[in-house]
């Protein structure tokens, strides 16, 4: 048996995706580097000693994110991994002080950088951490000297031009929470909705039974009547009888062709019940008198 695709299931199934969309480009997976550069170009591991307000005064709207990592980290990819999707569309840099130097890794996530583009990005991150071992014990000079290299990539053409647009995460936690109650509330509603209609299909098959017995007790105390009747015309047959009982018995038949009519028309089983009982009443007494 197929089974049918509703405008509900759908509208379900789109509520789901959406929240799922929200919450995953709203940094619900996000480690603690990447929740930080979603709404900052700079981020400082504990020890590092990094004023944060005066970095990222220094890296401004630039598309550049600065990762600043433990001192002596020796896999420096860890940090690009982890921002690949916060800080997408931009130029990252990877720093960790090794003695009196840096040690450094940067990754273009730029627009096209795995195309027409990867010429490019190769030379912006080769490039953009030039001059920054001088300044091991000053981070914050240090990145004025990486911001002085991306304007110079920048005027070279190398990294597109623009600034970094910073998408807060609230809105789309905002989108997920809005999906997720419409399909809660949807939900409810179709169990309320679904609840109602069985209760009411209950009680339409309740009293369809009800009329069904009603109709069959009727039939039988209809049954009972006519065996009376043909009773009665055997006796009428025969000819033993007063006028009394002939006048009787007629009227008694009409009234009986009567109620047969009233049968097949379907009337109400309350109302033939009690004339059925009539009827029958009356030809036991006739009965009794013949």
């Amino acid at each position: 048996m197929k089974r049918r695709v509703t405008p509900f299931g759908l509208a379900v199934v789109g509520c789901l995706i959406l929240a799922g969309w929200a919450l995953w480009s709203g940094g619900i997976l996000d480690g603690p580097i990447a929740r930080q550069v979603r709404s900052s170009s700079v981020y400082a591991a504990p020890g590092v000693g990094l004023d944060q307000a005066a970095a990222e005064r220094v890296i401004g709207n630039r598309r550049l994110v600065v990762v600043m990592l433990e001192p002596g980290t020796e896999d420096l990819r860890q940090g690009c991994d982890a921002v690949r999707q916060a800080a997408k569309g931009t130029l990252v840099l990877v720093l960790s002080r090794q003695d009196d130097e840096f040690d450094n890794y940067g990754c273009a996530l730029l627009p096209g950088v795995d195309d027409e583009n990867f010429g490019k990005a190769a030379v912006a991150e080769t490039t953009i951490a030039s001059g920054v071992d001088g300044f091991a014990d000053r981070p914050v000079e240090a990145l004025k000297v990486v911001a002085v290299n991306y304007d110079g990539l920048v005027k070279a053409g190398v990294v597109p031009d623009g600034a970094r647009t910073i998408s807060p995460s609230l809105p789309r936690y905002l989108i997920a929470a809005a999906a997720i109650l419409a399909v809660l509330l949807g939900s409810l509603i179709l169990y309320l909705g679904g609840r109602r209609a069985g209760r009411l299909a209950a009680a339409a098959a309740e009293n369809r039974q009800a009329a069904t017995d009603a109709r069959t007790e009727v039939g039988a105390a209809a049954t009972v009547l006519a065996q009376g009747i043909i009773d009665l015309d055997q006796r009428y047959a025969q000819g033993r009888r007063s006028r009394k009982f002939d006048r009787q018995y007629r009227k008694l038949t009409a009234d009986y062709t009567g109620l047969l009519t009233e049968l097949a028309d379907g009337a109400a089983p309350a109302a033939l019940t009690t004339r059925i009982d009539s009827l029958t009443d009356r030809c036991r007494k006739l009965s009794a008198t013949a």
